[in-house]
């Protein structure tokens, strides 16, 4: 028997790499001299650099770079070993890096993500996958393509600082200057939301509320990034609105794929191809996955619907051990995942169940290995 585990990390309690440990602990006492192997997910949000540096061999780069409200922060990012990148924006641009009390889409920028893009192409990578999930920003990107080079002015010729309030200020675009590298580089955008640039559903009314935007703000951002997305119509001749994808992390999706020619793919996918999660399925028996709360949004870009395919097309079965199960969670079944297990093994409050999480794993797993092997003799 040979076992594959790939978790995502229970969020307060268990990381990745610990349920494949547990799980190693669990399979040899019910199936002794059984071969283990792990691999650590995560699905494009927090955590995936470390997770994806884990998994492969690899060096995190430390870098200071200005935050969203301008102030130097440590951002980093990871190099594999092969010379591919991983990044987060959220290193640099995210919304924990902006306290509650200075929460304002309008003038924060995405500056400090285009210094971490940059500081790949100066160090000779040339394939860069940038999950842009938890942006504390509405600037449509133009504060990361400053970083790179690209220019906003508004009508008086002035250059423009790239937050939100100053969409509606830009009148024309220049992309002379733009970092020379960006043409030999290639550009992978990690993102499971299709949200278009403008409107009801759009990157300001959809996210704009949580990165502090009160309904006068929004108003104003939208009537920004209305502009913004007639400036890159008029100027590149493509209508963002009609792009899924574009309105993420406030419009830096649109800017990725205008100045990078950045292509979106769904997070967990692009994990598991950094991975070599396809790989690591040869000879394998089962593979395990698991999360903390399994309920309908699991089928949607999450890791255990990501690794359920890929077993899926390989036809090989994959179970998964999580923390809970919520509404709907029965659908994760058209992934790829033949089975749910849960830790929890009677009722209890949260905070008990995360207090025990090793505890309430560890017997779970077990719990599972023997039903597996009961299957096996039937």
């Amino acid at each position: 028997m040979k076992f594959l585990f790939a978790s995502d990390s229970f969020k307060g309690s268990l990381s990745s790499r610990r349920t494949a440990e547990l799980l190693t602990l669990a399979a040899q006492e019910i199936f002794p001299g059984c071969e283990c192997t792990s691999v650590e997910t995560a699905d494009g949000g927090e955590g995936t650099t470390d997770a994806v540096l884990s998994a492969v061999n690899g060096k995190k780069i430390m870098l200071p770079v200005h935050g969203p409200l301008g102030k130097m922060t440590e951002s980093s990012y990871g190099i594999l070993s092969d010379g591919r990148v991983i990044m987060e924006m959220a290193s640099a641009s995210g919304l924990p890096l902006v306290p509650c009390s200075l929460r304002d889409p309008r003038c924060t920028s995405s500056y400090g993500t285009g210094e971490m893009i940059a500081d790949a192409l100066d160090r000779g990578c040339r394939d860069i996958s940038i999950a842009i999930g938890g942006s504390a920003t509405n600037d449509g990107g133009t504060g990361c393509m400053r970083a790179l080079g690209v220019r906003f002015y508004d009508k008086d010729g002035n250059d423009l600082k790239g937050c939100g309030q100053d969409l509606i200020k830009i009148c024309t675009i220049d992309t002379s200057g733009i970092h020379p590298l960006i043409k030999d580089a290639s550009f992978t955008i990690m993102c499971d939301v299709t949200n278009p640039l403008c409107g009801g559903n759009g990157a300001t009314y959809t996210f704009g509320k949580q990165k502090g935007g009160t309904p006068e703000i929004l108003a104003q951002l939208e009537s920004g990034m209305q502009n913004y997305r007639d400036i890159i119509l008029n100027r590149f001749g493509i209508n963002m609105d009609e792009v899924p994808g574009s309105g993420a992390a406030g419009g830096l999706g649109a800017a990725l794929m205008v100045f990078l020619n950045g292509k979106l793919k769904s997070g967990i996918d692009t994990v598991l191809d950094l991975v070599r999660f396809d790989q690591k399925l040869d000879g394998v028996s089962l593979v395990v996955t698991g999360e903390g709360c399994t309920d309908r949004q699991s089928a949607f870009g999450k890791v255990i619907q990501g690794v359920g395919m890929r077993c899926k097309k390989r036809n090989i079965p994959a179970v998964a051990l999580v923390g809970s199960i919520g509404d709907g969670a029965e659908d994760i079944f058209n992934y790829g995942i033949r089975s749910i297990m849960t830790t929890v093994n009677s009722p209890m409050p949260l905070e008990e169940a995360l207090n025990r999480a090793e505890e309430l794993y560890i017997k779970a797993a077990i719990r599972m290995f023997r039903m597996i092997k009961t299957g096996m003799e039937l």
